[in-house]
């Protein structure tokens, strides 16, 4: 999928074909997982796209990709992630800081883990915003905290949840970035806050025109939330197209069965149908399409062919059979 931008180049944010394993040691011996299996995404500036998938699809491995925020155990074998032209993997320690504090920004699911608890709120944001005499109060209205002052002197302890998490977000917008990585940013916070988190964190993106990659096992709130979605299975983006369609008319039998096994999408009385098996553990490069041990429509040839990317209706989907389930209405299932 192309996405032209302002910089005149392929997107503000392209990953091409990005392979990368968790190397694991025991005793003796050593072994890999396949975390990423090629996997494919591009985003342009300003745009909105959500991440979903079960636990282990790859998500949260491929969003601390897109700053090269991966674990010492992260073993890149294959494959380019480039913001703005720039290539991360490539880039010098000096670079590499300059690119996370200019153009990107981060919220993870536990605001209290990053954030400094030996350090009150208002030093850590100054600390952000490289700046020891900047007012931070306006950084902290932005995120509709009462008493931002109260705040600035505050440490992480003395705050709720939610309130960490709104400052969490004030020091991740604080420098202007153009592309926020969110990984599960509300998981923590109980239902009425994080409605009002998220939509906070998106009315912020579309007034600085920052583009957001919102990583979430929530499917409705993605889907009123983002402008694309991306479907993640096995380490690679199965399905990839305007929110809607994706979730309203799935071209792929796993975005169906993801979408079927939600709760918040059943209506009432539905019974659930829960995606039978377990996601896969990857060694190395899936011979097959990774979901066929699990697809009710599998025929012999996914289990041996690896599904390359097609157009469906103007979405990108990892299926041999995408447009002949797309053409007999595979939403049904959903």
């Amino acid at each position: 999928m192309t996405v032209v931008d302002e910089t005149g180049g392929t997107g503000l944010l392209r990953i091409d074909g990005l392979v990368l394993d968790y190397a694991t040691r025991g005793p003796g011996t050593s072994s890999r997982v396949r975390a990423l299996d090629g996997a494919d995404l591009a985003v342009a500036a300003g745009e909105t796209v959500g991440i979903v998938g079960e636990s282990g699809s790859g998500k949260s491995t491929l969003g601390s990709a897109v700053g090269r925020l991966l674990p010492r155990a992260a073993v890149p074998v294959a494959g380019t992630v480039r913001i703005a032209g720039e290539s991360v993997f490539d880039l010098a320690p000096g670079a590499l800081r300059r690119l996370r504090r200019e153009r990107l920004g981060f919220v993870f699911q536990d605001p209290a883990g990053s954030l400094d608890p030996t350090m009150r709120i208002g030093a850590q944001l100054r600390l952000a915003l490289g700046d020891r005499k900047a007012d931070v109060t306006p950084h902290l209205e932005r995120v509709r905290l009462a008493d931002v002052r109260r705040v600035a002197r505050s440490y992480p302890h003395e705050l709720s949840g939610g309130m960490a998490q709104r400052v969490a977000i004030a020091m991740a917008m604080a420098g202007g970035p153009r592309l926020l990585v969110a990984d599960e940013p509300t998981a923590a916070l109980d239902a009425q806050v994080r409605a009002e988190v998220s939509d906070m964190v998106f009315a912020l993106a579309a007034e600085t025109g920052t583009g957001i990659l919102w990583l979430s096992h929530d499917l409705p709130a993605v889907g009123r939330l983002c402008g694309r979605i991306a479907v993640m299975y096995g380490g690679r983006v199965v399905e990839d197209g305007p929110a809607g369609e994706v979730l309203g008319r799935p071209a792929h039998p796993y975005t169906a069965a993801l979408a079927g096994a939600a709760p918040a999408r059943a209506a009432f009385g539905t019974r659930l149908e829960p995606i039978p098996g377990r996601p896969p553990l990857l060694t190395g490069a899936s011979t097959g399409c990774a979901f066929a041990p699990r697809c009710p429509f599998s025929v012999e040839r996914c289990t041996t062919e690896r599904p390359e990317p097609r157009d469906v209706e103007g979405r990108s989907v990892l299926c041999h059979r995408a447009g002949e389930l797309a053409a007999t209405g595979l939403e049904a299932r959903a």
